[in-house]
């Protein structure tokens, strides 16, 4: 039976870039070495690292005055990088889900934290509206998909201070303007890599202003100056990491999986909508996250959701059950998910619907 893979993250992956990556676990560049056990110093490895670099500024369309580099720790640890580089005194957030509480309190160590806005009271099943950012903070953080709750903010905002993104889990799956962001950075482990990589773009101009002193490793300008290279990178999640920049590439590129992921999302948002056994969490569209759909039984059908989950995972589907802040269903639908696995769900649903008619 085939399995769909529909997990938050880690997540599905290429076959291309499972492939690739396992030939070079075998065999790197021809070296006789796996790309596990050769030095990152290598020419061999040095070149991978120069194309990583290079696609990822060709696929987002990334401007001059804009450096990327590839490090350790997670997006957890960028929370804390970012007000440590570019905070001197306050910053403005805007608290969309659990990601974005945990940046605002990392940042609430380094200076005033102004959460312009919150949708946490109706447990961040929208995307706040109509607030205001002050004029006097150093920047304004968001955090542009949110797993855990299903939303997601699709437009690139005109501010006037300098933008910061946590795209951790939608990155490469829309056309983007990259000029609108002073930072953009991720996990790889959603749409881009196995876990232990983490990307940062960076406009070189927004650092430097702090006058606070910065430990070595969480300075951004040491790693933008030996280009990912000041220590061992973690090597196996950058070659994978290209692998899946080479098939994004090779599939059309950015605006591509942005037709293919509409095409996805409509089908299983059209689908809760119809089902008269579930419903979204998510009520306005235009909040509605394209990579991670979350669903719940309707109301008056909520004994059926062990059944549901239990018959959905007899079809093969892996990974759909929500997060336990939310419960009910949660189908995380990255670039790397074909068309067929969503509509496989849809089809499930379409099924049980009829077993419980």
């Amino acid at each position: 039976m085939k399995k769909h893979n529909f997990y938050a993250g880690p997540s599905i992956l290429p076959q291309f870039t499972l492939d690739e990556t396992i030939k070079g676990i075998k065999d790197f560049a021809g070296t006789g070495l796996s790309v596990m056990e050769i030095s990152h110093r290598s020419k061999e490895f040095v070149a991978v690292m120069d194309e990583a670099t290079a696609l990822f500024k060709e696929l987002l369309g990334i401007p001059e005055g804009y450096s990327v580099i590839f490090v350790g720790g997670g997006a957890s640890t960028q929370f804390a990088m970012i007000p440590y580089n570019l905070m001197k005194s306050k910053a403005a957030y805007l608290n969309t889900g659990a990601w974005s509480k945990k940046a605002i309190k990392e940042a609430k160590l380094f200076g005033d934290v102004n959460v312009v806005a919150s949708s946490e009271d109706t447990t961040f099943n929208y995307i706040p509206k109509g607030y205001r950012i002050p004029d006097d903070v150093d920047y304004f953080h968001i955090t542009t998909n949110n797993t855990i709750y299903g939303t997601e903010i699709r437009e690139d905002f005109d501010v006037d201070v300098p933008l910061v993104a946590d795209m951790s889990s939608d990155i490469f799956s829309r056309k983007m303007d990259v000029s609108k962001y002073a930072v953009i950075y991720g996990g790889a482990q959603k749409n881009l890599a196995p876990a232990g990589v983490t990307f940062v773009i960076i406009r070189n101009d927004v650092l430097g202003k702090s006058d606070r002193p910065i430990p070595t490793m969480l300075n951004y300008k040491t790693h933008i100056d030996k280009e990912s290279m000041f220590n061992t990178p973690p090597v196996l999640p950058v070659f994978a990491a290209l692998q899946t920049l080479k098939w994004l590439k090779a599939n059309g590129g950015v605006g591509e999986m942005e037709k293919i992921n509409i095409h996805k999302a409509g089908l299983l948002y059209d689908e809760i909508d119809r089902n008269p056994l579930f419903k979204g969490t998510v009520l306005n569209k235009e909040d509605r996250s394209r990579m991670n759909i979350c669903f719940v039984m309707n109301d008056g059908c909520e004994a059926l959701e062990k059944d549901f989950l239990a018959y959905a995972t007899s079809k093969g589907m892996l990974g759909i059950k929500g997060h336990r802040s939310v419960g009910g269903f949660r189908a995380s639908t990255y670039n790397a998910l074909p068309v067929e696995s969503v509509q496989a769900l849809v089809d499930a649903m379409k099924e049980f619907e009829k077993m419980k008619a």
